[in-house]
């Protein structure tokens, strides 16, 4: 700038002030408007990084809540395996106690054949008893509890003394 002549020296000064602070406030204005678009290129760039992040993180829960949900799957068919073990094994025990009572306490066939030889030896016995007396009834008679047997009164009597007498039964 050139000086005109005549001009105070205090107005040229100020001129160049104010020439200076518009230059100062068209520069502020610019770097503001330049500050702005810096920040919405700002917001932008926070909101993709937020994203990204967020996105990662849950990509992350994702990846763990499957490996959450595989280890409870395999947990479940271990599961489901032992309850079928142990039930097949309460099955066995059962089954095998049952066996085990039946086979103890029911007579196997040789004891089956021995009790019905020794059923008919019994019975073979019993029929040669009676025939040799066994209907007989014999008790306890008296006050001393002494032996007695019931005798047929209508038959004849026996013995030198005639103190003899047949058994009722006989």
């Amino acid at each position: 700038m050139t000086m005109a002549p005549g001009m105070p020296d205090d107005t040229l000064k100020l001129g160049l002030l104010m020439e200076s602070a518009q230059l100062h406030q068209a520069l502020a204005a610019e770097n503001l408007q330049r500050l702005q678009a810096h920040v919405r290129d700002l917001d932008t760039v926070v909101r993709d990084e937020i994203r990204r992040t967020l996105l990662d993180e849950l990509q992350a829960v994702h990846t763990e809540s499957q490996a959450a949900v595989r280890a409870m799957r395999r947990a479940a068919r271990f599961a489901h395996t032992r309850v079928l073990t142990c039930g097949f094994a309460l099955i066995l025990l059962a089954t095998a106690i049952s066996i085990g009572g039946i086979a103890w306490l029911v007579p196997s066939a040789a004891e089956l054949a021995a009790l019905r030889a020794q059923r008919a030896d019994m019975e073979s016995s019993l029929v040669r008893l009676r025939q040799q007396g066994a209907q007989v009834e014999w008790r306890r008679c008296g006050d001393q509890q002494r032996l007695c047997v019931r005798i047929d009164s209508r038959a004849p009597v026996f013995g030198e003394q005639a103190d003899y007498r047949i058994a009722r039964g006989y």
